[in-house]
């Protein structure tokens, strides 16, 4: 499975954006998919995973309310739309692909076999 995400950009606190992630490949379906970010200097860190079906999802607590992952498995793409951005937003985040078989409240690295590139969110205060 190769991922590519998109939709990262410049937004003023407060504001919105859509992350998109496009998998390649008939398999896309098959795997629950998450969203993890990483700020300057530190650690990369979960976001949200969503089911394989779209059915449950799980979110870091810093983003509950705030953050929507979603996914179309007919058109092989997760989501994560972000409301109410803040500064602390500020990171490069990347898509990936759960373990088949794993946890979807997994939230350490380990549990994702194939990652995206990477798109950067900058939040301005």
């Amino acid at each position: 499975v190769q991922l590519q995400a998109s939709g990262g950009g410049l937004v003023q606190a407060g504001g919105s954006l859509r992350l998109s992630c496009a998998a390649s490949g008939r398999t896309f379906s098959l795997y629950a998919m998450g969203w993890f970010r990483q700020a300057p200097g530190k650690e990369r860190e979960f976001v949200a995973a969503i089911s394989r079906g779209g059915g449950s999802t799980y979110y870091v607590d810093s983003v509950k309310g705030r953050f929507t992952i979603s996914r179309d498995n007919a058109k092989n793409t997760v989501y994560l739309q972000m409301n109410s951005l803040k500064p602390e937003d500020t990171a490069v985040y990347y898509c990936a692909a759960q373990i088949r078989g794993g946890s979807l409240y997994n939230t350490d690295l380990s549990g994702y076999v194939y990652w995206g590139q990477g798109t950067l969110v900058t939040v301005s205060s």
